[in-house]
C-alpha cells in the first residue's frame, strides 16, 4: 500500500481526453485513501478530488461494494452470531428507506414482522431537512431510550423480536467523515457515495439482508423514477456483492404519506396501523414491505415463501393484535411506559395551533416536500443537526391527496413549537395546495419492485 500515491488514484479515477470515463480502482487503492484519510494521513482537498471525480466518473459495482466495506470494517461491527444471548438466532433482517415526509414505516413494520419470527435489529436516524427521523419520533414517548450499546440492543432483540438504536460514534467512522465533506463539496447526490454510506450502516448492525424503500417525487431525495431505480438496483446490487440478500421497493412520495405528520402524532398513527385502523396508504406500504422482509428471511434459510403467503402472515400478525403487543414491549423495555402512551393518545397536541381551510371548491394535491418544509419551522424537522425538535408539533390531514373539497372546508390543523413559526408553516402548507376541476389520475403507491 505504501507504493501509492493519492494524486495517481485520483487521475485514475478521473480519466483524460482520451480515456474521459476513467478507470476501475482495485480494493487496495480504495482502502489507501480511505486508511490514509481517517489517519490524518491524506488531507481533505485530495479526498474532495477523489469525491468529484467518483460523483462524474461513477463506480462499478464491485468497486462500490469495496468502498462500502472498507468502510463498514472502520468501525465496530456487530455479529449477532457470535453471542450466547438465549433466543437471538435470527435471521437478521432490516429495512431502509430513503425518507420522506409521513414515513412513519418502520414504526409499524418491525413490530410485525418480528411477530412473523423474523429479528429486526434496526438501526434508525433523526428528521434533517425536510424528512423525519424515526428516532425523534420514538423519542417522543416519554422515557423511550434509542441510544443502545451493542449488548443491550442484542437483549432487546432476543426478547422482542426487535430493537430501536441510533448510530453511535464506534459504527462506520469513515462514513462520518466522508459524508460531512460531501455535504460541503457538492457530491451528496452520487449513486455510489449514497450507496456506500446507507450499506455500511446497515451492514454494521449485523443483518443477513436488506429490503430498500427507495422514494421519488417532490418529496424524497431522488425526484423522478429513473435516478429512484437507478439508485435501488446499486443498493441491491452492492448489497447482493458483499452477500447480503436484498430487495427494493420503489415508491412514490409527491404527497405525505398518511395523515399524522409529526414525531408524537405518528406514533398515533403507528398505533392505528396496529389496530389494523391505519390509512390506506401507509398500510399497503407496511404489508408490501413486510412481504418483503419475510420472503428474505426465508432466502435466508434456505427456504422460499411466495408474496401471498408472506403478506397472509403480516396482516394476520396485526389482526391477532401480536403487533401492537410487541411494539407496547419494545415500548416498556426502552424506557417508555406503554400505559402511559396509551392515556396520551388523541390529547398530545401543541397549544399552537393553525386550522387551514379551502380556499375554493376542487380537488386538492399536496406536495409533499413543501409540507416538510413547514414542518422545519413547526419543529418537526431539522435545518441543522443540532437543532431541537418538537415533539408535539405537526400534521392531521383532514383531507389528503386527490380528494374533492369545497369552500371553507376543513383541510389540515397545523401544530406549532411556538406562535411565531406558524406564520411562514402556514404560508408553505398554503402554497403546497393545488385545486384542480377535474379529477387528478391516481398514482400507484408501489411503483416497481426491485429483486
Amino acid at each position: 500500500m505504501e507504493n501509492f500515491r493519492a494524486v495517481d488514484i485520483i487521475m485514475k479515477k478521473r480519466g483524460n481526453p482520451l480515456n474521459p470515463k476513467g478507470q476501475e480502482l482495485s480494493k487496495e487503492e480504495i482502502e489507501f485513501l480511505i486508511h490514509g484519510y481517517i489517519s490524518g494521513k491524506i488531507p481533505e482537498y485530495q479526498i474532495s478530488a477523489w469525491l468529484m471525480a467518483i460523483y462524474f466518473n461513477g463506480m462499478t459495482f464491485e468497486e462500490t461494494a469495496f468502498l462500502t466495506d472498507i468502510m463498514l470494517h472502520s468501525g465496530l461491527v456487530m455479529n449477532h452470531y457470535g453471542t450466547n444471548i438465549p433466543g437471538l438466532k435470527g435471521p437478521f433482517v432490516d429495512k431502509h428507506s430513503t425518507g420522506g415526509v409521513g414515513d412513519k414505516i418502520s414504526l409499524p413494520l418491525a413490530p410485525m414482522v418480528a411477530a412473523c419470527g423474523i429479528q429486526i435489529p434496526m438501526m434508525s436516524g433523526r428528521a434533517l431537512g425536510h424528512t423525519g427521523g424515526t428516532l425523534d419520533k420514538l423519542e417522543s414517548i416519554q422515557g423511550y431510550k434509542a441510544k443502545l450499546d451493542t449488548e443491550h440492543f442484542q437483549k432487546l432483540i432476543a426478547n422482542t423480536g426487535y430493537a430501536m438504536t441510533g448510530q453511535t460514534k464506534e459504527v462506520v467512522p469513515a462514513d462520518r467523515l466522508l459524508y460531512a465533506l460531501r455535504d460541503v463539496t457538492a457530491t451528496v447526490e452520487s449513486i455510489p457515495l449514497i450507496t456506500s454510506s446507507i450499506l455500511s450502516k446497515k451492514v454494521a448492525e449485523g443483518s443477513d439482508a436488506l429490503v430498500f424503500d427507495v422514494k421519488f417525487g417532490s418529496g424524497a431525495f431522488m425526484k423522478t423514477k429513473n435516478d429512484a431505480e437507478i439508485l435501488a438496483q446499486s443498493l441491491v446490487k452492492t448489497a447482493q456483492a458483499m452477500g447480503k440478500k436484498a430487495s427494493a421497493l420503489i415508491t412514490n412520495m409527491e404527497s405525505p404519506l398518511g395523515k399524522k405528520i409529526g414525531n408524537f402524532l405518528e406514533i398515533e398513527e403507528t398505533i392505528e396501523c396496529l389496530q389494523g385502523k391505519g390509512p390506506d396508504d401507509v398500510m399497503e406500504l407496511t404489508y408490501a414491505l413486510g412481504a418483503q422482509m419475510l420472503q428474505q428471511g426465508e432466502k435466508v434459510l434456505g427456504k422460499n415463501i411466495s408474496k401471498d403467503e408472506a403478506l397472509g402472515k403480516c396482516k394476520e400478525a396485526i389482526s391477532s393484535g401480536k403487533a401492537l403487543q410487541l411494539f407496547l414491549q419494545n415500548v416498556n423495555e426502552q424506557g417508555g411506559n406503554s400505559e402511559q402512551l396509551i392515556a396520551e393518545l388523541g390529547k398530545r397536541r401543541s397549544p399552537f395551533k393553525k386550522d387551514l381551510v379551502a380556499k375554493e371548491d376542487g380537488y386538492i394535491s399536496i406536495d409533499a416536500f413543501k409540507i416538510g418544509l413547514a414542518g422545519v419551522y413547526l419543529g418537526v424537522g431539522r435545518n441543522k443537526t443540532e437543532d431541537q425538535v418538537c415533539p408535539d408539533a405537526g400534521f392531521i390531514l383532514h383531507k389528503t391527496q386527490g380528494q374533492r373539497v369545497k369552500k371553507g372546508e376543513l383541510i389540515m390543523e397545523i401544530f406549532g413549537k411556538d406562535k411565531e413559526c406558524l406564520i411562514p408553516a402556514e404560508k408553505l402548507s398554503i402554497q403546497s395546495l393545488t385545486y384542480t376541476q377535474e379529477e387528478p389520475k391516481k398514482e400507484a403507491l408501489i411503483y416497481k419492485e426491485i429483486n
